[in-house]
């Protein structure tokens, strides 16, 4: 399970409430330089994927709090939260009410924070998937999906390459008649066009992560 597991995400982060959602608490890093760092020397390998992790995002933020304000989006039915992260998006989706949630993250010391942080909130942990296409992109396979109503994405398009193979999966779900919402603090690799907007959101978030105190952040729909 990576760099010690547990032990390692409690040694490195904090629990502290999410800025915009403080409903909900997560273990939360002081500085992403350094967890970078850490997480690479305790792996013993270089060039990791960042600690996605150990951060509420400004598209998971905005998120998670338009799934609580808007509880009906989600409430008894099924739900999967694509690149989880932390498990912020997924956690407010079990608190909003809804009958299952699934969570799918290819790092797995996230697969650890989001239990962790899932026992942190009183929740029922999320059942977690990985990337069971083998490509470098969160992946679910049509078992894990099975009868998901809602899919959910937060900050998901800060890369072409997962972009390009997380949208079509994405159009393939909306075809089949599933719900699917994004937060996205104006991503360069979000398709607007494609999506419409729901809600909008004043994100605090890390001025080291963001180059700013507070991102402007959109709920969109997929169309």
């Amino acid at each position: 399970m990576g760099p010690g597991g547990p032990a390692f995400i409690r040694s490195q982060t904090r629990l502290a409430p999410v800025p915009l959602v403080p409903e909900i608490r997560l273990h939360i890093a002081a500085d992403a330089i350094d967890l970078w760092e850490r997480t690479e020397q305790q792996a013993g390998r270089e060039q990791l994927p960042p600690p996605f992790w150990g951060f509420p995002w400004a598209g998971g933020q905005a998120l998670a709090r338009y799934l609580l304000d808007n509880a009906g989006t989600v409430r008894h039915r099924r739900v999967l939260d694509i690149a989880s992260g932390s498990g912020l998006v997924a956690i407010a989706a079990v608190q909003a009410g809804a009958a299952a949630v699934t969570a799918s993250e290819i790092d797995p010391l996230a697969a650890a924070a989001i239990t962790l942080n899932c026992a942190a909130n009183g929740v029922r942990p999320a059942g977690i998937v990985g990337d069971v296409l083998g490509g470098h992109i969160v992946a679910v396979d049509a078992a894990a999906v099975a009868g998901t109503e809602v899919v959910l994405a937060g900050d998901a398009f800060y890369e072409r390459s997962l972009a390009g193979q997380l949208l079509p999966f994405l159009h393939r779900c909306r075809a089949a008649g599933t719900l699917v919402l994004v937060g996205a603090p104006g991503r360069a690799y979000l398709p607007r066009d494609q999506f419409e907007r729901v809600g909008s959101y004043q994100v605090p978030v890390s001025r080291v992560l963001e180059d700013a105190d507070v991102k402007e952040t959109t709920v969109w729909r997929l169309r």
